[in-house]
Order: C-alpha cells, then sequence, then structure tokens
C-alpha cells in the first residue's frame, strides 16, 4: 500500500508538487501557516492539518517544502512542531534548501524518537516542478531513501543519492553555486555586450550555439530579453545560498573566490529591490552599476 503524505509548504514550488502527489494517487494532508492557500488541495481532496504536530500524528511520511532554515525550525520544533507528532518507524523528508547543520540536527533528533530522516532538495524550479521534472538530491539511510523512490519518481526525473544526513543539503549548495555564477557571468556577458554596442538578441543567440550554451541560459533567454523577471526562483533565495555555500566552505576550507564576487553582486541586487524578482534581474543590478540604467 503507499504511504499517506503530509505535506508542509504550499509556496511557488509547493503547490505543484502537492498537485503531482494528488494527481498520482496519493492520500496527502496538507498544512500552510496561511491557510486559504491550503484550500484548492482541500477541493482537490486533500485534508487539513491544523498544526505540523497534527499533521504528524496522521501520516506516514512528511514532506516538508520550506524557503530557509528559519522557517524550517518553525514547523520542527515547538509544541506544535511536527517534531512533537512523530512517531517511531516514520519519516520526514526535507525537500527545502537548508544548511547541511540543520539536516543534520533534524536527523539525530528524529532518530532519538525512533524515526528516520532524508534531506532532499531539489534542482529546479517552477516549471519542472509543475512538470514533474526535478532532480532530487538525497542524504540519510540508504534503504530509507530506497524505500521512498516510488515518491521521488513522482516528483522528478531523477534522484541521486549522496550518502549520510546533510549530504543532499550540501549537493544542492553546490549546485546553486554553479547555477548563481552561470547568471553572474552571463549578466556580465551582456553587458560588456551592451556597453561595446553589441545587440543583445544576437548576443543570446550566438551564445546558445557555442561551447557556452547551457539549459538555464535557455530558459532565461526569452524573460531577459522581455525584461520580465517575474520569480520562478527569486533572487533573495539565491542570495541566500550563496551564503550557506559559503559557510560550508569556510568549514570545508574550501576556496571559492568566484562564489564570493557573485555573493555580493546578490546582496547588492536584493539590498537594491530586487529581492522578490527572478534571480536573472541580477542583470539589472549590473547594468546600474554599469550606468546602463
Amino acid at each position: 500500500m503507499r504511504p499517506t503524505l503530509g505535506w508542509i509548504g504550499l509556496g511557488n514550488m509547493g503547490r505543484p508538487m502537492v498537485t503531482n502527489l494528488l494527481a498520482a494517487g496519493y492520500e496527502v494532508t496538507v498544512y500552510n501557516r496561511t491557510e486559504a492557500t491550503a484550500a484548492p488541495f482541500v477541493e482537490r481532496g486533500a485534508k487539513l492539518a491544523a498544526s505540523p504536530k497534527e499533521l504528524a500524528e496522521q501520516v506516514d511520511v512528511v514532506i516538508t517544502m520550506v524557503s530557509d532554515s528559519t522557517a524550517f525550525h518553525a514547523v520542527f520544533e515547538g509544541e506544535d512542531g511536527l517534531l512533537a507528532g512523530v512517531r517511531a518507524g516514520q519519516t520526514v523528508i526535507d525537500m527545502s534548501t537548508i544548511a547541511p547543520e540543520t539536516s543534520r540536527d533534524a536527523a539525530a533528533k528524529l532518530r532519538e524518537k525512533g524515526g528516520h530522516f532524508l534531506d532532499a532538495p531539489v534542482s529546479g524550479s517552477v516549471k519542472p516542478a509543475t512538470d514533474g521534472t526535478l532532480v532530487i538530491l538525497v542524504g540519510g539511510e540508504r534503504d530509507v531513501y530506497e524505500q521512498h523512490v516510488p515518491i521521488f519518481d513522482v516528483l522528478g526525473k531523477k534522484s541521486f543519492y549522496f550518502g549520510d544526513n546533510g549530504q543532499g543539503a550540501n549537493a544542492k549548495l553546490v549546485i546553486n553555486m554553479l547555477l548563481g555564477i552561470t547568471m553572474q557571468g552571463l549578466s556580465e556577458a551582456l553587458v560588456l555586450g551592451a556597453k561595446t554596442g553589441l545587440d543583445r538578441a544576437t548576443l543570446l543567440e550566438m551564445v546558445s550555439v557555442t561551447a557556452c550554451a547551457s539549459p538555464i541560459i535557455a530558459m532565461k533567454t526569452p524573460s531577459i530579453l522581455e525584461e520580465n523577471f517575474t520569480a520562478a526562483f527569486a533572487l533573495k533565495h539565491m542570495e541566500k545560498d550563496f551564503g550557506l555555500a559559503l559557510e560550508a566552505a569556510k568549514q570545508a576550507e574550501a576556496a571559492l573566490p568566484a562564489t564570493s564576487a557573485a555573493h555580493q553582486s546578490f546582496i547588492a541586487a536584493k539590498a537594491n529591490g530586487h529581492g522578490d524578482d527572478d534571480i536573472a534581474a541580477i542583470l539589472v543590478q549590473l547594468e546600474k552599476m554599469s550606468g546602463l540604467r
């Protein structure tokens, strides 16, 4: 029999992921701080829990998809947190981008109650979440991961097992770091192109047929040309992820000079009001710094 699922976090990513689980026939109970956000899912057959604790008490597997470590702590800890409601043998899967140490701490607390924890953050934004083509990066006990692969197969096109708790979170920092640097590099190229009189559309077409072509550049090209920076992946979250990557690098004594420089650009963009825009809006910040706006 399929496990019953509990889902915490109905933001831009959580909504399409829950939609796919319901469409696949899973019984899902949801919790969200803003109850009205959960209403459409209740109409489609999901149950509604009044607290993370109540949700954990009602399901076999709890999945969290929240914005950061602070938000994860808010639903995990406390009198009404999910930790207070978990049972021995139960699994909690966190699919957020949180600090590796937060994942390891949650795993240790669950083990004390006889439960299991998987850190399983995803690579991909709203469209892959909608299409069920996310890439899922997992840390935790291998046998627990293998038990839950059918859930991951609904949500993504591929899942990777990286080892103990915290390793999925580390893998997410690696891929998001590369994503942010790619957007920084593309934006710098477009700024230089603009300052030297190159046509932007032609420049982007050129990039698309060179060795520098990549899926993320192809994905962002229409929004760059239209100057439509509605967030698929908010710039403020990329800035947060850069910070997490640099903290992990400090602990591991890894030198990341390009990441440090890109982080400063994203800090400036966030400070200048682009935090809720898409990560492609880093281009706007660099244009301002270069006198193009």
